[in-house]
């Protein structure tokens, strides 16, 4: 088995959008360490995060965060340690335009 540390994903994403951040590749388990969501505006915004085992459609069980709010010009940052299987999805959802999604971890595989 190999790990690899990585940028798991990186999003600007379109607002009131529900938008994959990452999805785990075929035959690999992911551990996230932390994810970042920096609001780059001048107001608040808020974000929705959601975790999709095994790509599952839109179920209310599956948020992390919803509508978590972000201060103008702040970051949130979480260190979760959320373990993914292969094809578990990461989605976000942005209130409005100015939010960034960063997720970091490791892929093994």
């Amino acid at each position: 088995m190999a790990d690899v540390i990585k940028v798991l994903g990186q999003l600007n994403p379109s607002a009131t959008t529900t938008t994959t951040l990452y999805t785990v590749p075929n035959l690999n388990q992911t551990t996230v360490s932390s994810i970042n969501v920096c609001n780059r505006t001048s107001g608040a915004l808020t974000f929705r995060l959601s975790v999709h085992v095994a790509g599952a459609g839109a179920d209310d069980k599956q948020f992390i965060y919803y509508d978590k709010s972000v201060s103008a010009t702040d970051t949130f940052s979480a260190v979760l340690g959320l373990t993914l299987n292969q094809s578990d999805v990461v989605k976000v959802h942005a209130s409005g335009t100015g939010l960034s999604f960063n997720m970091f971890g490791v892929e093994t595989s």
